[in-house]
């Protein structure tokens, strides 16, 4: 479908909205800036790392490869599913757990997810420090600190100056891997490795899960970037936009890992960032893939910093009421999540910042099953039925506490804990299982399951159809019926 992007010349550069609903008038933008958007934060170093580890655990590379597309393919359906909801409801993605745990319950994944994705930061913050580092010839912590400045720059600006940055960082990274492809490729006997086949269950799971981990950990804010798309977009269409996006430049980047982990000889573990420049070159050619490793970064670490803004901005706004954040305001939220992220990294970079990441990604075990939860309840019971106005009431429809949904949600963490491999955590059915985490799949599935037959019995009452806020001043009305408006209105 054509989406009117007239509207966008017309909007400030600045971002004005925070977390409120996104108005008809102001919506904007094209379906093409979900795949670029997507696409540029997967071509970057850390998911080269990801799909490298598949390699360096013990897998081969004809079935790791597989295996990571498998992966990618079940994950990237996950996350693009939320990204559908995102024209429909014209909101962040976590302010929309309200229907499933009320007004104040959506607090307990959203405190776990800003965590999660602060770590995110720090992380990816320490690799752009090294980058910018040897690109800049200064130390690693000036290049952690030269990249956090980029990064509040960037998230205070805000939805489009993202959107653009994700359009650059697209071409960016096909340019860069297209030349580092080129390179390994005449660098190594790509065929031979290919032919070498062992297959194994841990390596092949180890591999499948990696890439659909990668995947999942975008759902809680995916849909804060389709948010501003018309709502007449079609989900299908915006589905497969994000999902591609993000598919395909995973899969890429983690093939270029798979290939050159298994070409290194022992020499990439630890020492990521000069073994995949090093490919390259020298000289100017070294120093543009240092820019390119950095400017990748840029994307994804502004997603986390922004995600993160728009998360504790729903935590406040629940217990406070309505919230409307100042451009003042939205910069110290900005400043306090991405100076923390920052400190992380400096004080990490060179002992526990590998504990932090364990402990990250043990974090992941807490959001799979709001997914899984969000998911059923939007497409299964609720059936895109929300009563949006009622998402800012403690008083409405949806509540403070909804037991029903935190009941399934702690269940859902639970019922993984025996499946999770992670320095900082190891379950002990892991060992049975060759030591390959399955505790996303179960994480999914089993939270979903009993969540579709508890809401089906015990779930509060549905709206007829779609209530959306009035409009004022709006071109474009949200069609409700006399009920739905009285209800928006009240």
């Amino acid at each position: 479908m054509a989406v009117n992007t007239d509207r966008a010349s017309n909007k400030p550069l600045i971002e004005r909205r925070s977390i409120d609903y996104i108005p008809e008038a102001e919506r904007h933008g094209r379906l093409f800036s979900q795949f670029t958007l997507w696409m540029g934060a997967n071509l970057q170093i850390t998911a080269i790392v990801t799909g490298a580890l598949a390699v360096v655990l013990g897998g081969d590379v004809f079935w790791s490869l597989i295996g990571l597309l498998i992966g990618q393919l079940l994950g990237g359906g996950v996350m693009a599913l939320h990204a559908a909801q995102g024209p429909k409801l014209g909101l962040p993605q976590m302010i929309s757990s309200r229907v499933q745990f009320g007004v104040y319950g959506a607090a307990i994944p959203i405190v776990l997810v800003c965590l999660m994705y602060l770590g995110f930061t720090a992380t990816g913050t320490v690799l752009s420090g090294q980058a910018l580092g040897q690109l800049f010839g200064v130390s690693d912590s000036v290049g952690i600190l030269i990249f956090a400045s980029v990064i509040v720059l960037v998230t205070v600006l805000g939805y489009r100056v993202i959107h653009w940055i994700g359009r650059v960082a697209s071409v960016i990274g096909v340019i860069a891997f297209v030349f580092l492809f080129w390179r390994l490729m005449s660098q190594t006997d790509v065929g031979a490795l290919l032919q070498i086949r062992h297959f194994s269950w841990s390596s092949f799971l180890l591999a499948v899960s990696l890439a659909a981990s990668w995947q999942i950990a975008f759902g809680p804010y995916v849909a804060d970037y389709s948010r501003y798309l018309p709502s007449n977009t079609s989900a299908v269409k915006t589905f497969f936009a994000a999902g591609a996006g993000s598919v395909v430049g995973a899969q890429v980047a983690m093939i270029l890992g798979v290939f050159a982990a298994a070409s290194a000889n022992g020499q990439f573990a630890g020492h990521e960032v000069a073994y995949i420049v090093g490919l390259g070159g020298t000289g100017a050619t070294a120093a543009l893939l240092y820019f390119s490793i950095a400017f990748g970064k840029v994307t994804i670490s502004t997603l986390n910093s922004y995600g993160s803004f728009m998360c504790i901005a729903t935590i406040i706004s629940g217990f406070k009421g309505h919230l409307t954040v100042t451009r003042m305001q939205r910069l110290v939220f900005v400043l306090v999540i991405v100076g923390t992220a920052t400190l992380i990294a400096l004080l990490g970079q060179h002992s526990f910042l590998g504990a932090f990441k364990s402990f990250i990604l043990f974090l992941l075990a807490f959001f799979t099953p709001w997914s899984a939860i969000n998911l059923v309840d939007y497409y299964c019971i609720t059936r895109e039925r929300y009563d949006v106005p009622a998402l800012a009431d403690p008083n409405g429809r949806y509540g403070r506490w909804n037991l029903l949904g935190i009941s399934v949600y702690v269940f859902g963490v639970l019922v993984q804990l025996p499946f999770i491999s992670t320095k900082f955590y190891t379950g002990p059915l892991v060992a049975a299982l060759g030591d390959v985490d399955i505790s996303w799949i179960i994480g999914l599935v089993l939270p979903a399951v009993v969540y579709y037959v508890c809401a089906k019995k015990w779930h509060s009452a549905v709206p007829d159809q779609l209530i959306l806020p009035v409009e004022q001043n709006s071109v474009v009305q949200p069609k409700t019926s006399g009920a739905g408006r009285a209800a928006a209105q009240a």
